[in-house]
């Protein structure tokens, strides 16, 4: 990529574009599915198709869905019944996803990784070859974590960090993480109104020390943390990336537009 000025040159040079959905972007207040945001996504999605770009998207959301489905697991907290309720919800995550897609003319495909997946050099070729068939294809790869069978030793973690091996292993031109969240700010901006937005991290090092980072929040597993880890294993193979509120309306197109602000992490 050429030297990035803003946000708007980062989506106008990328081609190759792969874009993660947290959890609470995907969850309304009461922690059900918010399909109105996938429809409306999707349709910002087919915009970016139709202008010549290449999208595969990352999706948490498989324990939101599965409440919705089942309310009366929502509050289970023994490991199996959690991937259990995933198995469940990550079928119903790809049926609204199906149907989100499909309005617009689009096919999708899912991916279910776990972090062995990226460590077996048969694997990650496999995954690489069927992401390019896909998207060669016209289809639009839907990829999330296989929470119901990933414990400690082999699971990722978060999708914050799935995305950002995808992005490595399709050799992207840019990730885009949605959260609920502007970006990455100097402190917390839900606690501190005086905190500041930082539009462009051209030294995570520098960034790391200048910033305090807080926990996690109420649906999602990632944080802050795990945002500027994805970074920062994006950045080292030229893949910037962007961090915006997936919330906003129409936030893709705003984006493209220039209209819209978050915290964009150069390519080193």
């Amino acid at each position: 990529m050429e030297n990035l000025a803003s946000i708007k040159d980062a989506l106008a040079q990328a081609r190759k574009i792969v874009i993660k959905i947290g959890s609470n972007t995907l969850a309304k207040a009461d922690g059900t599915q918010n399909t109105d945001f996938m429809r409306d996504f999707a349709r910002q999605c087919s915009n970016l198709i139709k202008n010549g770009k290449q999208v595969v998207v990352v999706s948490s959301g498989a324990q939101v869905s599965g409440v919705s489905t089942l309310k009366e697991w929502a509050r289970k907290k023994d490991v199996h019944f959690r991937q259990a309720l995933c198995a469940i919800g990550q079928v119903e995550l790809m049926s609204q996803w199906r149907k989100a897609f499909g309005e617009f003319g689009l096919h999708i495909g899912q991916l279910l990784f776990t972090k062995d997946d990226f460590e077996d050099s048969h694997r990650s070729l496999n995954i690489r070859n069927t992401l390019f068939t896909l998207v060669d294809e016209g289809a639009v790869p839907v990829i999330n974590e296989n929470d119901s069978i990933a414990t400690d030793e082999f699971s990722i973690g978060d999708n914050d960090n799935l995305s950002a091996l995808t992005a490595i292993l399709w050799s992207a031109d840019l990730l885009i993480l949605f959260s609920d969240i502007d970006g990455i700010y100097t402190d917390n901006p839900k606690t501190n109104p005086a905190a500041e937005l930082i539009e462009t991290v051209p030294d995570i090092a520098a960034l790391r020390k200048s910033i305090t980072i807080g926990g996690t929040n109420s649906f999602g597993t990632g944080g802050i943390e795990t945002k500027i880890q994805a970074a920062e294993k994006t950045v080292v193979y030229g893949i910037p990336m962007l961090l915006a509120n997936g919330g906003r309306e129409n936030i893709l197109d705003q984006l493209v537009e220039g209209s819209a602000k978050g915290t964009l992490f150069l390519a080193e």
